[in-house]
């Protein structure tokens, strides 16, 4: 089992910036594939960012240039430093956790075991 646990949305202005953390525990956290996607009122869960235990990272298009993740193995945590930001990057934002998986996969949800209960994030225009 794993448990996650996020921190960090809140309100910003649109332009502003917001660092989403996402702390891990349980056995073999560290190895995990580890995932943020966002969900919008009335739409589906969709991929914003994904980074593997070796550090290789992928983006969702509409965040790329603006949005960096990154993570700590020794400490089990995973960021999400969010720049830039837009009136539709509202959304409840998720941290997510899965096995070891070929890089194109991590867009998808259904490769994450574990999931956190999600922080809130409003970016006002």
């Amino acid at each position: 089992q794993v448990q996650l646990v996020e921190s960090g949305g809140g309100l910003v202005q649109a332009g502003g910036s917001l660092r989403l953390s996402c702390a891990a525990s349980g056995r073999s956290s560290s190895t995990y594939v580890m995932g943020w996607f966002r969900q919008a009122p009335g739409k589906e869960r969709d991929f914003v960012a994904g980074i593997n235990w070796g550090g290789s990272t992928y983006y969702a298009d509409s965040v790329k240039g603006r949005f960096t993740i990154s993570r700590d193995n020794a400490k089990n945590t995973v960021a999400l430093q969010m720049n830039s930001l837009r009136p539709e990057d509202t959304a409840v934002y998720y941290c997510a956790a899965g096995s070891p998986m070929a890089g194109p996969r991590v867009r998808y949800t259904d490769q994450y075991a574990y999931w956190g209960q999600g922080t809130q994030v409003t970016v006002s225009s």
